[in-house]
Protein backbone atom coordinates (compact mmCIF):
# COMPACT_ATOMS: atom_id res chain seq x y z
CA UNK A 1 0.00 0.00 0.00
CA UNK A 2 1.57 3.53 -0.97
CA UNK A 3 2.77 5.79 1.94
CA UNK A 4 4.75 8.69 2.78
CA UNK A 5 5.43 10.62 5.86
CA UNK A 6 5.24 14.15 7.12
CA UNK A 7 8.25 15.66 8.86
CA UNK A 8 10.12 19.13 9.77
CA UNK A 9 13.45 19.31 9.60
CA UNK A 10 16.09 21.46 8.64
CA UNK A 11 19.43 20.59 7.24
CA UNK A 12 21.98 21.74 9.41
CA UNK A 13 24.44 21.83 6.53
CA UNK A 14 22.29 24.31 4.46
CA UNK A 15 21.96 26.25 7.89
CA UNK A 16 25.77 26.19 8.62
CA UNK A 17 26.20 27.39 5.61
CA UNK A 18 23.34 30.12 5.49
CA UNK A 19 25.07 30.92 9.10
CA UNK A 20 28.68 31.34 7.82
CA UNK A 21 27.52 33.48 4.23
CA UNK A 22 25.33 35.58 6.67
CA UNK A 23 28.49 36.29 9.40
CA UNK A 24 30.97 37.27 6.20
CA UNK A 25 28.28 39.26 4.60
CA UNK A 26 27.16 41.41 7.72
CA UNK A 27 31.62 41.70 8.54
CA UNK A 28 31.93 43.80 5.12
CA UNK A 29 28.69 45.92 5.32
CA UNK A 30 29.65 49.97 6.60
CA UNK A 31 26.95 50.27 9.06
CA UNK A 32 29.32 47.55 11.01
CA UNK A 33 32.27 48.51 10.91
CA UNK A 34 33.91 48.66 14.36
CA UNK A 35 31.24 45.90 15.69
CA UNK A 36 31.52 43.00 18.35
CA UNK A 37 28.75 41.13 16.32
CA UNK A 38 28.84 37.73 16.43
CA UNK A 39 26.76 34.96 15.00
CA UNK A 40 27.37 31.20 15.93
CA UNK A 41 25.57 27.86 15.46
CA UNK A 42 25.61 25.10 17.68
CA UNK A 43 25.31 22.19 15.81
CA UNK A 44 25.13 19.98 19.41
CA UNK A 45 22.17 21.99 20.84
CA UNK A 46 20.64 23.17 17.23
CA UNK A 47 20.73 26.57 18.19
CA UNK A 48 22.01 29.70 16.68
CA UNK A 49 23.66 32.75 18.88
CA UNK A 50 23.81 35.63 17.37
CA UNK A 51 25.59 38.47 19.62
CA UNK A 52 25.65 42.10 18.95
CA UNK A 53 25.64 45.99 20.77
CA UNK A 54 22.22 47.50 19.89
CA UNK A 55 18.72 45.39 18.93
CA UNK A 56 19.07 47.51 14.98
CA UNK A 57 21.75 45.34 14.15
CA UNK A 58 20.18 42.41 15.95
CA UNK A 59 17.31 42.42 13.77
CA UNK A 60 19.74 43.52 10.46
CA UNK A 61 21.80 40.34 11.15
CA UNK A 62 18.42 38.41 11.42
CA UNK A 63 16.82 39.48 8.50
CA UNK A 64 20.14 38.52 6.83
CA UNK A 65 20.28 35.03 8.40
CA UNK A 66 16.32 34.65 6.46
CA UNK A 67 17.37 35.74 3.44
CA UNK A 68 20.34 33.60 3.03
CA UNK A 69 18.40 30.49 4.29
CA UNK A 70 15.99 31.09 1.73
CA UNK A 71 18.44 31.28 -0.98
CA UNK A 72 19.86 27.99 0.50
CA UNK A 73 16.33 26.73 0.02
CA UNK A 74 15.43 26.70 3.80
CA UNK A 75 12.44 27.72 4.97
CA UNK A 76 12.73 30.32 8.15
CA UNK A 77 9.65 29.30 9.50
CA UNK A 78 11.63 26.22 10.78
CA UNK A 79 14.06 28.66 13.24
CA UNK A 80 11.67 29.60 16.65
CA UNK A 81 12.84 33.22 17.73
CA UNK A 82 10.39 33.31 21.00
CA UNK A 83 13.37 33.45 23.38
CA UNK A 84 13.65 36.45 25.18
CA UNK A 85 17.07 39.40 24.29
CA UNK A 86 19.31 38.54 26.93
CA UNK A 87 21.57 41.72 27.72
CA UNK A 88 24.59 40.81 29.47
CA UNK A 89 26.78 44.70 29.66
CA UNK A 90 27.16 46.39 26.30
CA UNK A 91 26.61 43.36 24.62
CA UNK A 92 22.87 42.01 23.64
CA UNK A 93 22.41 38.22 22.83
CA UNK A 94 19.07 36.56 20.76
CA UNK A 95 19.27 32.30 20.86
CA UNK A 96 17.27 31.06 17.48
CA UNK A 97 16.60 27.46 18.41
CA UNK A 98 16.19 25.33 14.93
CA UNK A 99 13.13 23.21 14.86
CA UNK A 100 13.71 19.98 14.11
CA UNK A 101 10.25 17.71 14.18
CA UNK A 102 6.85 18.46 13.48
CA UNK A 103 5.50 20.04 16.92
CA UNK A 104 2.37 18.60 18.96
CA UNK A 105 -0.28 21.41 18.04
CA UNK A 106 1.05 21.37 14.34
CA UNK A 107 0.59 17.15 14.00
CA UNK A 108 -3.18 18.28 15.35
CA UNK A 109 -3.60 20.83 12.42
CA UNK A 110 -2.17 18.15 10.06
CA UNK A 111 -4.89 15.76 10.96
CA UNK A 112 -7.59 17.75 10.90
CA UNK A 113 -7.01 18.71 8.18
CA UNK A 114 -6.84 15.53 6.19
CA UNK A 115 -9.61 14.38 8.09
CA UNK A 116 -11.29 17.28 6.93
CA UNK A 117 -10.51 16.06 3.00
CA UNK A 118 -13.35 13.20 3.63
CA UNK A 119 -10.50 10.94 2.10
CA UNK A 120 -10.22 7.53 3.64
CA UNK A 121 -6.62 7.59 4.17
CA UNK A 122 -4.85 5.99 6.88
CA UNK A 123 -2.89 8.69 8.94
CA UNK A 124 -0.49 7.86 12.20
CA UNK A 125 1.04 9.47 14.33
CA UNK A 126 4.70 8.31 15.02
CA UNK A 127 7.08 10.41 17.62
CA UNK A 128 7.90 13.55 15.39
CA UNK A 129 5.94 12.86 11.96
CA UNK A 130 2.71 11.29 10.78
CA UNK A 131 2.47 8.45 7.96
CA UNK A 132 -0.29 8.75 5.57
CA UNK A 133 -1.07 5.45 3.55
CA UNK A 134 -3.88 4.96 0.50
CA UNK A 135 -4.11 2.85 -2.32
CA UNK A 136 -3.93 5.36 -4.73
CA UNK A 137 -0.91 7.39 -5.02
CA UNK A 138 -3.43 10.34 -6.34
CA UNK A 139 -4.92 10.10 -3.23
CA UNK A 140 -1.72 10.94 -1.36
CA UNK A 141 -0.71 13.50 -3.92
CA UNK A 142 -4.57 15.48 -3.37
CA UNK A 143 -3.42 14.94 0.85
CA UNK A 144 0.08 16.78 0.14
CA UNK A 145 -1.60 19.54 -1.63
CA UNK A 146 -3.85 20.02 1.15
CA UNK A 147 -1.40 19.91 3.49
CA UNK A 148 0.72 22.66 2.50
CA UNK A 149 -2.06 24.88 2.13
CA UNK A 150 -2.60 24.05 5.76
CA UNK A 151 -1.41 27.30 7.94
CA UNK A 152 0.97 25.37 9.85
CA UNK A 153 3.84 27.27 11.52
CA UNK A 154 6.71 24.44 10.86
CA UNK A 155 8.25 24.02 6.97
CA UNK A 156 6.65 20.73 5.58
CA UNK A 157 8.75 17.56 3.93
CA UNK A 158 7.05 14.83 2.35
CA UNK A 159 9.53 11.72 2.63
CA UNK A 160 9.38 8.78 2.23
CA UNK A 161 6.88 7.63 -0.79
CA UNK A 162 6.24 4.04 -1.10
CA UNK A 163 4.69 2.36 -3.37
CA UNK A 164 3.82 -1.15 -3.72
CA UNK A 165 5.21 -2.68 -6.76
CA UNK A 166 2.81 -5.65 -7.79
CA UNK A 167 -1.01 -4.84 -6.79
CA UNK A 168 -2.62 -7.81 -4.30
CA UNK A 169 -4.42 -9.25 -7.71
CA UNK A 170 -1.71 -9.74 -9.56
CA UNK A 171 0.51 -12.92 -9.30
CA UNK A 172 4.26 -12.59 -8.87
CA UNK A 173 6.53 -13.47 -11.58
CA UNK A 174 8.82 -14.89 -9.92
CA UNK A 175 6.85 -17.00 -7.80
CA UNK A 176 4.60 -18.23 -10.87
Amino acid sequence: MPSFDISSTLDIQKVDNAVNTTRKEFLNRWDFKNSQSQIELNKKNAQIQIETENEMRLNTIIDLLYGRMMKQGLDPRGLDASKPIEHSGAQIRKTLLLKQGLETDNIKRILQCIKALNVKVTAQKMDDLIRVSHKQIDTLQLVMQACLKSDCSQPLQFTNLKSSWFTEAEPRSELV
